[in-house]
């Protein structure tokens, strides 16, 4: 600790004439970077952690007679609010299979057969993996193992980073305005699906800390 204390006495004096850069300003810049950059990575963690409640919410207010319904007119056309459900929770395990392959992967849902039920469970179980699959390629540690986002092969990979995190939240926010709209045409309207009261969500997500 005196070693420090005598460099940094020295590095002060050497810069009285404000010729020099402060180096102990250098220092505190950096540290005040990597505290900025935590504090995003962290919160882009709990956006996709109370991401699956949105879902879960969905799946706890959908009225039954709406999971396997066709829209009126199109009936063989489109994919079923189960089908979407099935195919949410089946794209995350391409992308944990191709980006994450020493996690386990949960088995997939078959979108013509799967219960709401079983849709629920398999999706908190894919969204578990997602979220260490994310904190993996968010960290800053040299050793993290995930280090590419691969979607499917037939799309270019991209390096595992914030727009990973961007498309994997964008992907199921989509896909669930499809469920609310579907829902809403087959004459199931979801009543207060909740799903914009972040504030609550984070409390469901076990998150101690608000939205920020």
């Amino acid at each position: 600790m005196r070693g420090v204390e005598k460099e940094n006495q020295d590095l002060t004096s050497e810069n009285e004439g404000g010729t020099i850069p402060s180096a102990l300003e250098s220092r505190a810049v950096t540290l005040e970077s990597y505290a900025a950059l935590a504090e995003i990575r962290d919160t882009l963690l709990e956006t996709y952690a109370s991401n699956d409640a949105m879902n879960q919410l969905i799946l706890s207010r959908l009225d039954p007679r709406a999971w396997r319904a066709e829209t009126p007119g199109f009936k063989g056309e489109g994919r079923t609010i189960a089908a979407i459900f099935a195919h949410l929770h089946n794209c995350r395990l391409v992308w944990l299979k191709r980006s994450a392959p020493h996690l386990n992967c949960p088995a997939r849902l078959d979108p013509h057969r799967c219960s709401m039920k079983q849709a629920a469970a398999a999706h908190k179980r894919s969204a578990a993996q997602c979220l260490r699959m994310l904190r993996d390629a968010l960290s800053a540690t040299p050793n993290r193992r995930v280090r590419k986002f691969s979607r499917d092969g037939y799309v270019p990979t991209w390096p595992a980073g914030g727009t990973m995190f961007a498309y994997m939240f964008s992907h199921e926010a989509h896909h669930r305005g499809q469920i609310l709209m579907l829902a809403h045409q087959l004459g199931y309207r979801v009543l207060e699906p909740n799903i914009w009261q972040w504030d609550k969500l984070w409390k469901q997500a076990g998150l101690t800390r608000r939205p920020r």
